[in-house]
Parts: structure tokens; C-alpha cells; sequence
């Protein structure tokens, strides 16, 4: 895998760990822990700014000639 190819699949996984963090933050946080809400906020603004990163990057090594 090229690493063009692995920073793909990279910024895939972090937007569903993002995702991942919004849900625990806001749905399954046990008993409110005091960093569940922060945490919350976190995911959500991952969630939003890596497929914006995802996008850019994608176009951006298109140009590229390897």
C-alpha cells in the first residue's frame, strides 16, 4: 500500500473514531463523567473537519506524479 493509499484509509479512521468519540460523549457516557461532554464536542468537530481534510488531501494527491 502506497502511502497516499494508507492516508486515506487513516483519515477513514479517524472520522469514524470521531464519530465514535461524539456517540460515547453525548449517548454512552456512564454517569456523566466530567470529560464525556468535552470528549463529545471533540467528536463532533472531528467528525465535520476530517472528511472537509479528507476531501483536500484526495484532490491534492491527485496532483502528485509519482
Amino acid at each position: 500500500m502506497s502511502l497516499r493509499g494508507f492516508h486515506i484509509v487513516f483519515v477513514t479512521f479517524c472520522t469514524l473514531l470521531f464519530g465514535f468519540f461524539a456517540a460515547w460523549g453525548f449517548l454512552l457516557a456512564p454517569d456523566r463523567a466530567p470529560l464525556a461532554f468535552p470528549m463529545g464536542i471533540v467528536g463532533v468537530i472531528g467528525l465535520v473537519a476530517m472528511p472537509f481534510y479528507g476531501v483536500y488531501f484526495y484532490r491534492k494527491a491527485k496532483k502528485l506524479v509519482l
